[in-house]
């Protein structure tokens, strides 16, 4: 009996022959968390005269994946040095504004809620022995006046 079963499985070991594959996502596939099927969407109605490769959204989930992450670690440091546990749209314009890279490509762009940049012009600082103070000690602290008291001297 054993012998006449054995021969009627098939090569892979049971009866119905190959087995049947997970369906796996195509950013799975690719190891991107970012979803490759929306942005090959996203590429066919916006360019309806070319024709879509099928690496061009796999680079682009990747593309915006990593700017993603890269925004959200400068902000993630923004929001622990003000001591806070959770990033604001302040954090993300603060952590845009003082990575270069990142402050050229989106100059443009305006982050809602994301308040203005501190700077205080250098003309406003404190001023030196009658000179101006150079620009590049505008984030310096201006000294404090010791005032002396006003006692009255003998005539």
């Amino acid at each position: 009996l054993e012998a006449s079963y054995a021969e009627k499985k098939g090569a892979g070991g049971g009866l119905g022959g190959k087995k049947k594959a997970t369906k796996l996502s195509r950013s799975a596939r690719a190891g991107v968390i970012f979803p490759v099927g929306r942005m090959m969407r996203y590429l066919r109605t916006g360019t309806h005269k070319y024709r879509i490769g099928m690496g061009a959204p796999v680079y682009m989930a990747a593309v915006i994946e990593y700017l993603a992450a890269e925004i959200l670690e400068l902000a993630g440091n923004a929001a622990r040095d003000n001591k806070k546990g959770r990033i604001t749209p302040r954090h993300i314009k603060l952590a845009v504004a003082n990575d270069e890279e990142l402050n050229q490509l989106l100059r443009g762009v305006t982050i809602s809620n994301g308040g203005v940049l501190p700077r205080i012009h250098p003309e406003l600082l404190s001023k030196k022995r009658g000179g101006r103070v150079k620009a590049d000690s505008q984030a310096s602290v201006p000294e404090k006046k010791v005032e002396r008291s006003k006692s009255k001297k003998p005539i």
